[in-house]
């Protein structure tokens, strides 16, 4: 299966356009009820992963009670339209659910482009998707082509680019980007998407930000209110570990810190266990896998330790007033990495925010959980306001 074109995915002789929701064969459009459509580009969209009943449902039908028999006569009618090929593409797996039989999609052709900071950083960028332009801010550890194989990452990224086009980049010392920096702060964490956005010459833009990469949207929203449209923070905060003046979380940081000098990237360590257990509890072996191979590739354990202490001394409390932008902030009620009191301060202090609270154990919800489906449906209702 492919994903070449942005917005499209490909199997077979079928191409599924997500923004125009049809489904054809050759240059023909197949008759497809919308909510079967739906369906389908739900099942496409997690390619090889058992997806349950109860996540279709909550997919298709968000908020509203269906029985059984209106999603088997949705799963008939995708079978129908593929013809011969149906029950060999959507496949019902016994008592677990339904499972989109294809080769997991190639990453986007999106193309990856370079530009400079104001210090001489070469950074990485790609962008994939079309409409309003959105523009995500790095976590702690990224690689622009990896992070495709990353399921939650990859899902999310294809889903956002219906709607939008989304804009990436890796940060200094990260995945594509230059390795070798001299200094990593939060300062330098601000100059690069500074140069992002110069050089993808944006004038208006959203903006995205996942744990790290929510200060560093805020700080910049806050700066440039007269540009940014919309601010979309999950799993965020305000003050990193070493400014929330709690003992505890100064010696979890600093035992964190010494595991991770020695088990960056190590999918057998004590650190992914822990890490595992603070970010994602519900991670299966083969994403845990997955997860480790991306801090490997992404940057060395030096870099990932001063990483990680400058996310630790972030401090963004008093520019949360100076907001204006339409803000969503989405926080998993069970997150060990960021607790959701974190969550409440930006909601309580960002003027004009909208807070959801996930039914999560995740830092950042994983396809396969109930809170998935709520996590994609509120970012592209708030993105679809624009």
């Amino acid at each position: 299966m492919q994903a070449a074109t942005p917005g499209v995915i490909r199997f077979d002789d079928y191409t599924l356009d997500l923004q125009q929701c049809v489904l054809r064969r050759g240059g023909d459009a197949l008759d497809l009820r919308p909510k079967a459509f739906d369906v389908l580009r739900h099942l496409a969209g997690n390619p090889g992963r058992v997806v349950s009943k109860d996540e279709l449902m909550a997919a298709v039908w968000p908020g509203v009670f269906v029985t059984d028999d209106a999603l088997v006569q949705c799963v008939r009618d995708v079978r129908r339209v593929l013809g011969e090929t149906g029950q060999r593409i959507v496949k019902t797996v016994p008592r677990r659910g339904y499972m989109f039989d294809v080769a997991t999609p190639a990453a986007p052709a999106s193309g990856t482009e370079a530009c400079r900071t104001a210090d001489g950083i070469r950074l990485a960028m790609a962008s994939i998707g079309s409409g309003p332009p959105l523009v995500r801010p790095p976590t702690w550890f990224n690689h622009l082509d990896y992070e495709w194989h990353v399921q939650f990452r990859g899902a999310l990224y294809h889903r956002l680019a219906e709607q939008v086009r989304l804009v990436r980049y890796d940060g200094r010392g990260n995945g594509l980007s230059d390795r070798h920096v001299p200094e990593i702060s939060f300062a330098t964490f601000e100059q690069d998407l500074d140069a992002v956005v110069a050089a993808q010459r944006l004038d208006r833009y959203g903006l995205l930000g996942i744990s790290q990469g929510a200060p560093i949207a805020i700080a910049h929203a806050a700066r440039h209110p007269e540009r940014v449209t919309r601010l979309v923070l999950n799993g965020g905060y305000a003050q990193g570990r070493n400014k929330r003046g709690s003992a505890k979380d100064l010696e979890v940081g600093q035992a964190y810190l010494t595991l991770m000098k020695h088990g960056w990237g190590d999918e057998n360590s004590a650190f992914l266990r822990t890490f595992s257990t603070l970010y994602f509890p519900g991670a299966s072996p083969e994403e845990l896998r997955a997860l480790a191979e991306l801090q490997r590739l992404s940057m060395s354990a030096d870099v990932a330790l001063r990483m990680r202490m400058a996310c630790d001394e972030v401090d963004v409390v008093e520019l949360l007033p100076r907001v204006r932008a339409p803000t969503l902030i989405l926080h998993s009620r069970y997150d060990n990495a960021v607790p959701l009191d974190e969550g409440r301060r930006l909601a309580a202090t960002i003027p004009n925010a909208r807070f959801v609270v996930l039914e999560s154990e995740n830092h950042v919800p994983m396809p396969g959980e109930p809170a998935w489906a709520t996590f994609i449906a509120e970012i592209q209702a708030f993105l679809g306001g624009q």
